[in-house]
Formats: structure tokens, sequence, C-alpha cells
């Protein structure tokens, strides 16, 4: 420092500490988009849990509609048969219909039709369960397999094409 002058050093100093400041403001800032990218990739995962959760609890709730009908028409079920197998059918008939609404409002126009759809044609089966001489829940289910297959696939398609 000894072929500086005063008024160098100075210069020197006052560019030394802008440079500092320009990295320092740059690593904020690299830091922000880097927290930001973080925050949206915790939101995008929850986001796909919940969807996940949610196709889940309706397949769960769409078996639940084919046990009770089941017990609903079986050899064993005559007019004995208590009142609260329909209930529990009905209520599962509503969780499949919530659940459908939910996982509906991620989708188009279309598939929040075929959603509705298997809401009502389980809504249908529960009713007409206990008049209907059918007892092949094959053929009493038949429409509704194909809906909810088509749900299933939704469910499935959905979450292998959402990213970590």
């Amino acid at each position: 420092m000894k072929g500086f002058g005063s008024q160098e050093r100075t210069s020197l100093v006052a560019l030394l500490s802008i440079v500092l400041a320009l990295l320092s403001v740059c690593a904020a800032l690299y830091q922000n988009y880097i927290q930001t990218k973080y925050v949206e990739t915790i939101q995008r995962n929850v986001s796909r849990s919940e969807y996940n959760r949610a196709c889940r609890d309706i397949i769960e709730a769409y078996f639940q509609v084919k046990l009770k009908v089941g017990f609903m028409v079986s050899e064993h079920a005559g007019a004995a048969m208590p009142v609260t197998a329909e209930m529990e059918a009905a209520n599962a008939v509503s969780r499949v219909g919530a659940f459908g609404t939910y996982l509906a409002n991620f989708q188009n126009e279309d598939i929040r039709y075929r959603y509705t759809q298997l809401t009502l044609e389980l809504q249908h089966i529960v009713l007409a369960a206990r008049q209907s001489g059918e007892r092949d829940l094959e053929k009493i289910f038949a429409k509704a397999d194909e809906l909810f297959t088509s749900l299933n696939d939704d469910c499935v398609k959905t979450a292998k094409a959402a990213p970590l």
C-alpha cells in the first residue's frame, strides 16, 4: 500500500465496500429464491398427500357400500334385517359423494359429471337393494363398478403425474 495515495486508498476501500454489499445482496436474493422453491415443494407435497388421502377414503367408502348392500341382499337378510344396514350403506354413499366432490374439484367438467353419476348410481342401488330380488352383486354393481374404475384410474393417473 506504499504506492497508493490516501485518495486512492479511500477509493479502494469504498469499492471493496460496494463489492461486498453487492455480494451480500446477491446472496440474500439467492437464499430467498431457494426458500421460495422449498415452500412451493412443501405445498405441492401437502396437496398431493391430501388428494391421495381422499382417493384412499373414497375407495374405502365405495367398498363399504358394496359390503353393506351385500348384507342387505344376502340370503340371510330377511325382514328382520335391521334398518341400520341401510343407514350405514346410505352413510357410505354420502361419503363417496363428499370425497367425489372434493376430487372432482381438481378435474374437468366431464369427470365431475361421472363422479356425480357414480354417487347417484350408488344411491339408486342402496334404495333398490331391499326391493329387488337380485342377489348377484356383480349385476347390481355393474354400472357403478364401471364408473368407479374410471374414478380409480383418475386417482392413479394423478398420483403418478404429481412430482414429489
